[in-house]
């Protein structure tokens, strides 16, 4: 890891659970620009293991306590879902910039709440799609924009698998559970379909959007047979790129998704792998001027760390957001309750009619 820089942000991190564990406390110990200053968990075994374990300097059972610490810098919101919007709009009034993880809210009457306060604080608001610091989805987005001319099509799926908890736990830390943990009052997976699409979906909806921009409308169908919950959606950009995308879980193989864009002066073909192994998507990108294609190497595929010091830049330097920010939040959640509106239907929904969670 490059060495630590003298300029640093104080992150404090709220949640022990195991996207904190798996992800944010290393990618904030880990990160050139920033610290894991503090932990703040409900769960005193929890929070006291984890400080231990990565050596932040406070800990706090009170979120409003860790909140009024002057000298931290940031937050990063690493609860389950249904406390992401309470908990962001809780650390912007306390003058805190802001890390939230996807979705960034579960209605979209909520996230407009959000938005709201977030351009009144005037603070950093970054949501958590750590694909956007990916070195091959990055190349690719640059020739999008300097070099391809006008996207005829894009074509993108994510296809988890049943052979993913195996490999996850092959390659993850060992997850610390506490019967203290604070939960949502509804269990989260009692709906799959709408698990799914809250925990997937808003993968694959931000980096079609991150390439081709902003969706206007979606027609999707969905098939719920022998265990598979498989969405096909056909996408309207703003653009008029041509989109579909292929949301499917759980696949009978190994883990399968990418992307396909084809455009005036070239063509790019994505291979993205789960993102626990760490390794940067083969993205091969073919340009008509030279008949060759190219591909990044991307050998630091750590996006969480990416993330953060993307997150870290943007504060500390004011360099322009690399990352997600509300408005992408906002419609990544549009998006994904347009999908489940027009799968009940059967017709088309456009975005800006949508109201309500999936």
């Amino acid at each position: 890891m490059p060495a630590k820089h003298e300029r640093r942000l104080r992150v404090g991190v709220l949640g022990a659970g195991q996207i904190a564990q798996a992800a944010h406390f290393e990618s904030c110990t880990k990160a050139a620009n920033a610290d894991l200053f503090a932990i703040c968990d409900i769960a005193d075994d929890l929070r006291e293991r984890m400080a231990i374990t990565h050596g932040a300097e406070k800990t706090y059972g009170d979120y409003d306590r860790m909140l009024a610490d002057p000298e931290i810098d940031a937050v990063i919101i690493a609860t389950a879902d249904a406390f992401h919007v309470p908990a962001s709009l809780r650390a912007l009034q306390a003058g805190k910039h802001v890390l939230c993880e996807k979705p960034v809210g579960l209605t979209v009457e909520e996230c407009l709440e959000l938005k709201s306060a977030v351009e009144q604080s005037g603070k950093v608001f970054q949501v958590g799609h750590m694909k956007r610091f990916d070195a091959g989805l990055q190349a690719a987005k640059s020739f999008i924009a300097d070099e391809m001319g006008d996207m005829i099509a894009l074509k993108a799926w994510y296809c988890d698998s049943t052979h993913r908890y195996p490999m996850t736990d092959a390659v993850q830390p060992l997850i610390v559970t506490s019967a203290h943990a604070k939960k949502p009052s509804a269990n989260p997976k009692a709906d799959l379909r709408r698990y799914y699409m809250l925990a997937h979906g808003c993968h694959l909806i931000d980096t079609a959007r991150y390439f081709a921009g902003d969706i206007v409308a979606v027609q999707a169908r969905l098939s719920e047979r022998a265990g598979i919950w498989c969405w096909f959606v056909d996408v309207e950009f703003a653009s008029g790129t041509l989109g579909h995308l292929d949301l499917t879980v759980q696949v009978r193989m190994d883990w399968h998704e990418g992307f396909q864009i084809y455009g005036k002066n070239g063509s790019v073909i994505g291979k993205t792998y789960n993102p626990w192994y760490y390794k940067t998507s083969e993205v091969d990108i073919f340009r008509e001027a030279d008949g060759a294609t190219h591909r990044v190497l991307g050998a630091d595929g750590h996006f969480y760390r990416r993330q953060v010091e993307g997150f870290a830049r943007t504060i500390l330097d004011g360099t322009p957001m690399e990352g997600a920010d509300v408005d992408d939040g906002l419609a990544s959640v549009r998006a994904m309750v347009a999908i489940a509106r027009s799968a009940e239907t059967g017709k088309p929904v456009a975005l800006a009619d949508v109201t309500g969670g999936v």
